[in-house]
């Protein structure tokens, strides 16, 4: 297997969070292949302002997408809010494009405080197509999160599970070869014709 580098993007700025751990956790999995490196880029330390497409360099912009462009797969670990991905997420999300995200494997991975967390998950997948990136089938949801997790390991046997297989197979289809563009990315300002 030639090197792959295996990045995931924590949208949690809440210290206590537990999507960071579950990140963590995912890519601890995609580190026990051989040849992978993996890169948690924890949005709590990066300056993003609210996005203005006149300044889209503005703050970490350019660190965030030279990191997001360098991997080869990405998870994207959001806590739930309001049934939907939080907004350091969405702004990160907003500085990137094309350029990052097009053919990329893409993972996915919610945590939310109550139940039934998988809107979020559609919402980022929607993303994601727009974007023309690959996105794994297998996605986790954590509801009632504070139940499975304790000092940030996961104790949880069945999210344990869930969380290992998304850090797998977020590498074994690392290199899948690319679908043909989606019609939602061809109508995405920035599609290539």
């Amino acid at each position: 297997m030639e090197e792959l580098r295996i990045a995931a993007v924590v949208g949690s700025l809440r210290e206590g969070s537990y999507t960071r751990p579950a990140c963590r956790h995912a890519l601890a999995a995609a580190a026990e292949f051989e040849r992978v490196e993996t890169d948690l880029i924890d949005l709590r330390s990066f300056s993003l302002p609210v996005y203005d497409a006149d300044s889209d360099d503005a703050g970490d912009a350019s660190e965030l997408r030279a990191r997001i462009r360098s991997a080869d797969s990405v998870i994207l670990g959001t806590p739930v809010y309001h049934g939907s991905y939080s907004s350091a997420m969405k702004t990160a999300l907003d500085y990137c494009g094309f350029d990052e995200f097009e053919e990329t494997t893409v993972g996915l991975l919610c945590v939310a405080g109550g139940s039934f967390p998988t809107t979020t998950l559609d919402h980022l997948r929607s993303v994601g197509r727009a974007l023309n990136a690959w996105v794994l089938p297998h996605q986790v949801a954590i509801p009632q999160a504070r139940n499975s997790f304790e000092d940030g390991t996961i104790v949880d046997d069945d999210v344990l599970d869930r969380v290992d297989t998304l850090g797998r197979r977020i590498v074994e289809y690392a290199t899948i070869e690319p679908d043909p563009q989606t019609i939602e990315s061809t109508q995405n300002v920035g599609a290539d014709d």
